[in-house]
Formats: C-alpha cells, structure tokens, sequence
C-alpha cells in the first residue's frame, strides 16, 4: 500500500491539497494540519458476489416502533421524544460548567432502575469527583457503573463485557485509540473514535450518550460529520445570570427536533420546569413603557416571554441597534419597516432590544412582539398588561399566520391574558379552539378578546 499525506481542518474536517493559512470551507485560521493516509489501491481490486447484500421488501420489513426506556426526568424525555431508543446513539453539547454531567448523572441513576445496568464512563473526572456529585445531588445507584478511561479499545471491551443496556462518554473529545497516532481531540480521532462507540451501540443494542464539548461559536467541536454519525444532537442553552437551562434537540431522528427542555439549576441538581411561561413572566413589569408579551413556539412547545425595548436619542453619527435574545439583522429591518411603513422616524434613535430570561428567539412569530415594543418605547405609552402578541411582519408591514396559532392562545389562556393580537389568517382556527371556555374557567370576571390585524398598521391601532 502506497502512504500519502493529506492537509485535514481540525475545526470541520474539511481535506485540502496543500496547507492553507486560513480554510477554504469554514473560514477559521490556522487550523490545518497534516495527516499521513493509506491508499490500498481500490481501483484495482475485483468486485466479489459473496459480499452481496441481501435486501427485502419494504412491505415485510417491522415498522413498530422500538421500545423507549424513559430517563423518568421529564423534561429530558420530552427532548428525546418519549425516552431512549436500544441501539441508538445521543449526542449532547453545552458550554463548559453549563450543567452536561449533572444531569447525565441524574439520567443514569433514574435509568439504573431499569432491569440491568449504566455504565458511566468519563475521561475527565476522576471517579472520587463523580462520586461527590452523585452524593451532592442524591444520583447514586447500586446498578450504575463508573469507571475513568480515555481508551477507546478499553471502553469497548468494557462494554461488551458488562453489556449495560446504557452507557455514557464524557466527553469524545477526550477518547483516543492506539490506531492513530494524532493528538485527542482532532477531526481522526473525534471521528473513529465515535464510529467505533456507535458500531458497538448498533451491533449491542444499547443506547449510546457522547458528551462534546463546543467551540467560542457555540457548535459542537470536531468535524461536522459527527453530528450526521448520530441520531439526535442536543444543546445545552443557559446563561450564567440566570439558574435555568434550555435543552434543545436540534436533530432527532425518533422525535421532532427543535423541542426543548426547560430546567432550573439548584444545589440538589437540575429540576424540571413544566410550566416554562410561568417562570418567564414571573418578575414582568405591568404598565411600563416598551414591554410586551410575546407567545412563542419552542418545538410542540408554547412558551410565553417578555420583550423589552428602549429607544433613546443616538449621539453618534449612526445609531445603534443592540440586541440579546434575538437576530440583531432582523431587529434592523423590522426598524426599517416601521420607519417606512408607518412612519415613525427612527434614523436618529438608538434601539436596545432584550428578551427577558435569557431566551433566545429565532422563529418569525415573534416580529410583532419587537416591532410593539420598539414602538412602545418611542412613544413612551405602555401596551395592556393582558395583552399577547404573535406574528410574521413583512416587508411591506403585512402579517403572516404563523404556525400552532391554538397552542399559543391555549396557553396565553391559561396565564389569564385575556387579549389577543394576532395575524388575520390565523382567526379562523383560533376562534374554533373555543379559548373563551378556558378563560372562564380560570377567571370568572375575564373576556377572551382576539383582534385580527393584516397590516402593521391595522396592529398599531388594535395594540394602542
């Protein structure tokens, strides 16, 4: 076999010719290297029949779904979309100290009471600093096995020896084999290392957890090809200033993807918060200029939370437009809308926008929210405190329906907001959901009232 040397990106795991400064595929700086491969000279080699595959009939083929194996911490088997699956395989990234291993180690002394065994393999703790944890947050368990380990051939022998029915990497990043020569953490290493652990899941049957660490961007570090080898890849979200966490799961193959799981860090652990939207507005300023409810939808998820907006007179030759929780690109056309479309001239005012909570909003829903806020701000005229937003805003000011209109006005419901304003092309399905029972039934004195709007226009007259 004929050995030559490839240029390979340690941050995407892109392959170039030659060595670059900077890569092509995933603009970072200095993060080539150089690797020695194997050619085995595949072209040359005959194609043999006893390597056929045998495939059947797509009609013969059992289409039941897999038993799941529930974590019993709720939050967490909603985000996984209804438990673990045998044979699959997990990934989960956060930022570092955002709360990964504690709830992984609260997950394996609920799954250890299942018939079998966990098996917790980390690479960097020692098994004394995983002990104290599982004390601090009462996660201990005869069925949960620990070991420390950053060999991969020992943790697959482990595992075929133990045969748990579950078993947790923390993190990939730390696991290495003797059949490469490169340092841990690299695309190669990250790579095989994964295959090999996902190999074993599949051929075994057990359900599989990688811990990955991040990068300063906030994506899962190693190539991105490690986020296609698994079946679902999670997020861990949280701000340091607040004790919630936001789990996310931004691919799923059992469940739907973009679900999240709310918890609240604490000194016993992470709890599960099933009533988010409650948590979210429990500080909210009634009556205050630039503040408005917005209904999101995080998954099969209404969340409500607050937007707030200051608008002040810029000193600078171009004003600001500062944002925290939503696109700061989006927050400046829906400035450009209001300012053409209904005349409110903001060219020499600076925008600060801020979602309340540390929540980061990424659907279209929430344009009307910022769009009353900033309003709200610049006329110094607070919106109703019973009062919730949602809708698309457009280019020309329109308002698109969005999508789930009846889970968000469920839950609005539910809160005791007795005021809707809503896209027009949702009404319809809102008014069939029957909202007005739920608000009699949690406050007799309230009136559910939905106001329509097609235009921005239209809302401004509606909210005001």
């Amino acid at each position: 076999m004929a050995a030559k040397s490839t240029y390979v990106c340690q941050t995407c795991g892109a392959e170039q010719r030659k060595w670059q400064g900077q890569c092509p595929d995933c603009q970072a700086w200095n993060t080539i290297s150089e690797q020695a491969v194997e050619v085995s000279g595949f072209r040359n080699q005959k194609v043999s029949l006893s390597h056929a595959l045998t495939p059947e009939s797509i009609t013969t083929i059992n289409s039941q779904d897999a038993p799941r194996r529930l974590t019993n911490i709720e939050e967490l088997d909603r985000v996984l979309g209804g438990g673990l699956v045998r044979g699959s395989a997990i990934l989960i990234g956060g930022d570092p100290g955002i709360g990964k291993s504690t709830l992984l180690l609260q997950a394996s002394a609920k799954l250890a009471e299942h018939p079998g065994s966990v098996l917790y393999i980390t690479g960097e703790e020692s098994a004394r600093q995983v002990h104290l944890r599982g004390e601090r947050i009462q996660a201990l368990h005869k069925n949960l096995q620990l070991t420390t380990s950053c060999d991969l051939e020992a943790m697959l022998s482990t595992i075929a020896k133990i045969k748990p029915h579950t078993v947790i990497i923390d993190s990939i990043q730390t696991t290495v084999t003797n059949q490469l020569s490169s340092a841990p953490g690299t695309v190669a290493q990250v790579r095989d290392c994964a295959a090999a652990l996902i190999r074993s899941a599949k051929t075994l049957g057990h359900a599989l957890i990688l811990v990955g660490h991040v990068t300063k961007d906030g994506s899962i570090a190693g190539p991105r090809v490690l986020e296609h080898m698994v079946d679902a890849v999670l997020y861990f979200e949280g701000d340091r200033g607040h004790n919630h966490r936001v789990i996310r799961a931004v691919k799923n193959r059992f469940g739907p993807a973009g679900e999240i799981g709310v918890f609240e860090m604490s000194d016993k652990g992470l709890t599960g918060i099933r009533d988010a939207s409650r948590m979210f507005l429990a500080e909210r300023a009634v009556d205050v200029p630039g503040s408005v409810v917005v209904a999101c939808m995080e998954g099969t998820r209404p969340i409500l939370v607050e937007i707030q907006a200051l608008v002040v007179p810029t000193v600078y030759a171009t004003p600001k437009r500062s944002t925290v929780g939503v696109d700061s690109t989006r927050v400046a056309m829906l400035t450009a809308v209001l300012e053409r479309r209904v005349g409110i001239p903001l060219g020499t005012q600076d925008i600060y926008v801020n979602v309340v909570g540390g929540v980061k909003l990424t659907e279209p829903a929430s344009d009307l929210g910022v769009v009353l806020a900033i309003l709200s701000a610049f006329q110094e005229k607070a919106l109703p405190a019973d009062l919730v937003v949602f809708g698309e805003v457009g280019l020309t000011g329109e308002i698109r329906p969005v999508g789930a209109p009846e889970s968000r006005a469920k839950e609005a419901a539910n809160l005791g907001f007795t005021q809707l304003l809503l896209p027009h092309g949702n009404n319809t399905r809102v008014q069939e959901a029957n909202i007005a029972a739920i608000v009699r039934n949690s406050k007799q004195d309230g009136s559910w009232q939905t106001m329509p709007a097609k235009h921005l226009s239209n809302a401004v007259q509606l909210a005001f």
